[in-house]
């Protein structure tokens, strides 16, 4: 592993453990094995780490939708591409976490994050909207876009949180997709 996904890896790790306040550039490094001189030469600090992992944590989201060619997108593959959304939410927790809100309360994203965070939902928007039928406007396919994002979203924030072991075995992603059917099925509905 080079020194830049070290250094990323252990900044993912610390998050985890507590939260942006748990980001210095001292543990980043003693948890990468590096020195912090070596954290400088690959990021401007906290801030720049923070850049990094959000970066990421988009192109993993924009990723994961990335299953539907230019043109419509059939149910299947809106499902898949929501499949794919849960599933960085689940393998990559702590991106999710940072990209979505918990945060270290001073970070603000650069211009390059802030281009990634909206190059993940114009994918979002284009794979469930093309879904809709050709007559369907660009605020109807907006708003299917942020319905789809809602759900699952909520699903994986569900179950990060979850503490009960009633609820540990449930599988949130299986619910998460029949919800989203559901809505895709009367998103159709409304155009018939």
């Amino acid at each position: 592993m080079d020194s830049r996904s070290k250094i990323l890896n252990a900044a993912s790790q610390l998050f985890l453990e507590g939260g942006g306040s748990a980001l210095s550039v001292r543990a980043i490094s003693k948890r990468a094995g590096l020195s912090t001189i070596g954290i400088y030469s690959h990021f401007q600090g906290k801030q720049g780490i923070l850049d990094a992992l959000y970066i990421e944590g988009f192109n993993l989201v924009r990723e994961a939708m990335d299953v539907v060619p230019e043109g419509k997108a059939n149910k299947a593959q809106v499902l898949q591409s929501c499949l794919g959304y849960l599933n960085v939410g689940e393998q990559h927790e702590a991106h999710y976490r940072l990209i979505f809100g918990e945060s270290d309360a001073g970070y603000q994203p650069s211009e390059e994050a802030i281009e990634a965070r909206n190059s993940a939902f114009s994918k979002l928007v284009r794979v469930a909207g093309s879904y809709l039928p050709d007559s369907s406007s660009v605020s109807e396919r907006r708003q299917i876009a942020l319905d789809v994002w809602a759900i699952v979203h909520g699903y994986v924030s569900i179950s990060h949180h979850v503490t009960s072991s009633n609820d540990s075995d449930l599988d949130w992603k299986a619910m998460a997709i029949r919800v989203v059917e559901v809505q895709l099925d009367a998103a159709r509905e409304r155009f018939k």
